[in-house]
């Protein structure tokens, strides 16, 4: 059976990882393929019924999404809203399923809605909405990386104090923090309250590396906190950490948190920093206590 690679999110690490599934011509072959009942069958079933087909693995079945939505059932709907459009598959109630009732025969709960002037409108699966947000969030993170990598460090450590102001980290931009930068900063690019007063501090380093970081940096980083008498430190990288700075980090006497490339735009996105919004969509459905004459 060809195959073909997908993006999955582990939701415990909250890393990315790849896994296989069936090829895309596959799964849609086997849509084709599918013994439809007269009044279709709900989308997980089929979901259930093609797993089996295709000796999925439990993780290959369970893959996931960031959002959650498994990835194997997320690529089934998309392919079968393709087949609905061509006009050879129709959705029906409660997410069923089925295939295309022939002209003149009866109908048996599988039609699609049709609006005024007859055109076959496509209910939109949830799990494709929710797709397409997520390859937008991702495809803006990469847009984000690369454009703090075409600005100088001095830009990135501003940047970065502006993110952590952004999150709640000691009040206003001027009174919170600062980028120390330049030759001779121990190690140590910002410094940042962690509360309003100052009462504590938070030493950052932002250091744009192309390669992963590994124990060496966090290990002078943990000196340099030791050497100013503070506990806690944020390293920020638009790359990421291999398993020895995470594990050093990890049982080092100080709080150290590590920032990676993508989780460090996720937060730019999150707090609007560096980005603007283009378009709103409100995602409504219909409000069943309206219509409700006898509310009581």
């Amino acid at each position: 059976m060809e195959t073909e690679t997908k993006k999955a999110w582990n939701l415990d690490t909250g890393q990315e990882y790849e896994i296989v599934l069936p090829a895309r011509h596959v799964m849609e072959e086997a849509l084709h393929q599918f013994d439809y009942p007269p009044d279709g069958i709900h989308k997980k079933q089929v979901a259930e019924i093609l797993a089996e087909r295709f000796s999925l693995s439990d993780e290959q079945r369970n893959a996931k999404y960031k959002n959650g939505n498994r990835v194997f059932n997320v690529q089934l709907g998309l392919l079968f809203a393709r087949l609905v459009k061509s006009g050879e598959m129709r959705f029906g109630r409660g997410s069923r399923w089925g295939r295309k009732l022939k002209e003149g025969s009866n109908d048996t709960g599988v039609t699609p809605p049709v609006s005024p002037n007859n055109d076959l409108t496509i209910p939109i699966p949830e799990e494709s909405i929710k797709e397409n947000y997520q390859r937008i969030r991702e495809k803006l993170t990469v847009d984000l990386l690369e454009k703090i990598k075409d600005n100088t460090p001095a830009f990135f450590e501003k940047l970065v104090i502006a993110l952590l102001v952004k999150m709640g980290y000691g009040g206003s931009q001027e009174d919170a923090g600062k980028a120390v930068g330049g030759s001779g900063d121990g190690g140590i690019d910002g410094i940042i309250k962690a509360d309003p007063l100052g009462l504590n501090v938070v030493y950052i380093q932002a250091k744009r590396w192309e390669g992963n970081v590994g124990a060496p940096p966090i290990r002078d980083f943990v000196g340099a906190l030791d050497g100013e008498g503070v506990q806690d430190g944020i390293f920020i990288t638009t790359s990421d950490f291999n398993p020895a700075a995470k594990e050093f980090a990890g049982r080092s006497s100080k709080r150290v948190i590590l920032i990676n490339g993508s989780q460090l735009a996720r937060y730019m996105i999150d707090h609007n920093v560096g980005v603007s919004t283009v378009e709103t969509y409100e995602i409504k459905r219909v409000d069943s206590d309206y219509f409700a004459e006898n509310a009581e």
